[in-house]
C-alpha cells in the first residue's frame, strides 16, 4: 500500500512513529510536511495529502494534528476524500470496512503513542466490505460538488 503522510507541528513526533510503523509493515510512504516543530496551518498539509489521495498517487492517508479534528474538516473537503477521525480500534476498522475511508486522521494530543499505533495498524489491515456499504459510499459521493438543485433526494 501506498500511504501519503502529513501533519502539523503538534502531530510531529506521532507521524515519525507512524510512518516507522507502516514501513515496518511493509507499505511505501512519503512525508507531505510539516518537517520541524515551527508552526503550520494544518489546512494546507490536509489539502497536499488528500490531493495526493483523490489523485491515486496513494492509496491512503494519515493526518495528524492536535485533536485530528482541523485535519478532518479540511481532507473531507476534497471532492473523493472519505477522512474519518479514530482514536479507537473498533472506529478505525469500521472506518475502512463500512465507509471506505481513505484518510485516517488522529489527534496526537487525544490518543497516546501506543494507542495510535494500534489504531493505524487495524486500519490499513482492515479492508472495505462493499455490499450494502457501497450504496451509502455512492450517496456520499453524490453529495459532493453538487450545486443546492442537484443534490441527491433521500428518501
Amino acid at each position: 500500500m501506498r500511504v501519503a503522510l502529513g501533519c502539523d507541528h503538534n502531530g510531529l513526533e506521532l507521524k515519525r512513529q507512524v510512518m516507522s510503523l507502516l514501513q515496518e509493515l511493509g507499505h511505501a510512504c512519503q512525508d507531505f510536511g510539516c518537517y520541524d516543530t515551527d508552526s503550520v496551518d494544518y489546512p494546507d498539509v490536509a489539502q497536499k495529502v488528500a490531493q495526493a489521495v483523490e489523485e491515486s498517487r496513494f492509496d491512503q492517508g494519515v493526518l495528524i494534528c492536535g485533536t485530528g479534528i482541523g485535519m478532518s474538516i479540511s481532507a473531507n473537503k476534497i471532492p473523493g476524500i472519505r477522512a474519518a477521525l479514530c482514536h479507537d480500534v473498533f472506529s478505525a476498522r469500521r472506518a475502512r470496512e463500512h465507509n471506505d475511508a481513505n484518510v485516517l486522521c488522529l489527534g496526537s494530543y487525544v490518543i497516546g503513542q501506543g494507542p495510535a499505533l494500534e489504531v493505524v495498524k487495524a486500519y490499513v489491515e482492515a479492508q472495505f466490505e462493499g455490499g450494502r456499504h457501497a450504496r451509502r459510499v455512492e450517496k456520499i459521493t453524490a453529495l459532493e460538488g453538487k450545486s443546492p438543485s442537484e443534490k441527491l433526494k433521500i428518501p
